[in-house]
């Protein structure tokens, strides 16, 4: 009986149907990882954005970003937007105690009780005249501290101004300071809803140039007091030198 070796054509190899089937298979797994990745970059988008957002949300209540508006509306010559900024009266207010100290102190020894009294009473009736003055000196010590380089855009000013300007803050008062060229101005802040609002402003140079804008309306210097015990001093100390 003679045996039939049978030969299947069809497959070249028993193995090349399973590879068959396993490259398939990888075939078929490629949009799923693909999908898998794009749907991680996705998350990420989108928890970038909304960490952004949030960011970006307390930020506009911090004191950084009131002087960041401050800023951009001095750069753009906007006198009604920074004025929504300050508290005039209470900038003029916190400063008069200031300027009236400076005011006395020009009188030198020529200050008497009689002159420190006029000058009390005068700094009162004064007072709307020098928030007027006070908030012009103001503007013009943001425009100058603004103007030390050139205008920037706002997103620009976001990003910088936390790095020029030093600010503390404990509960609702911040604290903001900030170097000029020859000096260093400090202001105090109040929130306000969600902004905050500048209520005091130190700086030597402002009130020296307010000074100089009262002083005509306070006694003249050299008005003494012929009864001023500073007078009256040197006198006996050269009675005492004759007598020796």
């Amino acid at each position: 009986m003679r045996k039939r070796i049978v030969i299947n054509l069809d497959s070249p190899s028993g193995s090349a149907p399973h590879r068959g089937r396993a490259a398939g298979g990888k075939r078929r797994r490629w949009p799923k990882v693909l999908a898998i990745i794009a749907g991680l970059v996705l998350v990420v988008f989108v928890a970038a954005l909304v960490g952004g957002f949030l960011w970006w949300r307390h930020h506009q209540t911090t004191p950084a970003y009131t002087l960041t508006l401050m800023i951009d509306a001095a750069q753009r010559n906007d006198l009604a937007e920074f004025q929504k900024r300050i508290d005039d009266e209470e900038i003029a207010n916190n400063m008069v105690a200031s300027i009236s100290q400076k005011a006395a102190g020009r009188y030198g020894f020529a200050l008497s009780s009689s002159i420190q009294q006029q000058i009390d009473k005068v700094m009162p009736t004064l007072l709307p005249r020098l928030k007027q003055t006070i908030h012009d000196e103001v503007v013009k010590e943001i425009k100058e501290f603004a103007s030390k380089s050139e205008p920037r855009p706002f997103i620009f000013l976001v990003v910088t101004v936390p790095s020029l300007v030093k600010v503390t803050t404990e509960g609702d008062t911040a604290k903001a300071t900030a170097a000029m060229s020859d000096r260093t101005i400090e202001l105090t802040m109040k929130r306000d809803a969600e902004r905050w609002k500048v209520t005091e402003f130190k700086d030597d140079v402002v009130v020296q140039r307010v000074v100089d804008s009262v002083m005509k309306d306070l006694p003249a210097i050299g008005s003494i007091d012929s009864n001023s015990p500073l007078l009256k001093k040197p006198a006996r100390g050269r009675r005492a030198r004759r007598n020796r």
